[in-house]
């Protein structure tokens, strides 16, 4: 959460002439805001929501889609089958890093009792999925958005490069 994957990832398909699909936005313009969401169908009901959008965009993905998924999209076993096949990127942040975006925030169901405690909780919880998932880590820690998006490009072309030579004859 907070760690800059709708905008770093807008910034990567922008550089890219790529598509981009934020699944929280899908969430949003099909369902309504997400704070009403939880209050509705508390948050097992959102991750089924979750669960559906990510596999419809999973489903419809054409090469050259960046998608930027909710913090707790990965505890859905059939969202982490999906990111199986995908180029996944941990985009990793500690509390001082997040502690600004958070202030004020009020779009976060999870964090509207105690955020600094919450999120450290959920990032210890959510870290080992994250890792084992991701196939390039990009430490976002006093790093500005470009920086970033830079750091992230290097994993890509990298990405690009090996995944060219493997389908050459």
């Amino acid at each position: 959460m907070a760690t800059g994957k709708s905008t770093v990832g807008r910034r990567i398909a922008s550089r890219h002439g790529w598509r981009f699909v934020d699944t929280d936005t899908a969430i949003v313009d099909r369902h309504g805001p997400i704070p009403a969401i939880f209050a509705d169908v508390g948050e097992p009901g959102f991750r089924q929501l979750e669960a559906g959008i990510v596999s419809e965009v999973f489903t419809a993905v054409e090469p050259g889609t960046v998608i930027s998924l909710g913090g707790g999209a990965v505890l859905n076993e059939g969202t982490r089958r999906l990111l199986e096949s995908a180029f996944v990127v941990f985009l990793d942040a500690d509390l001082s890093t997040v502690m600004p975006r958070l202030a004020g925030d009020t779009g976060r169901p999870l964090l509207a009792r105690d955020p600094v405690e919450t999120w450290a909780r959920l990032e210890q919880e959510r870290r080992p999925l994250y890792e084992a998932l991701a196939d390039a880590v990009v430490d976002t820690r006093n790093a500005s958005e470009e920086t970033v998006a830079d750091r992230l490009d290097m994993h890509l072309r990298h990405h690009l490069k090996t995944e060219d030579k493997d389908q050459r004859p």
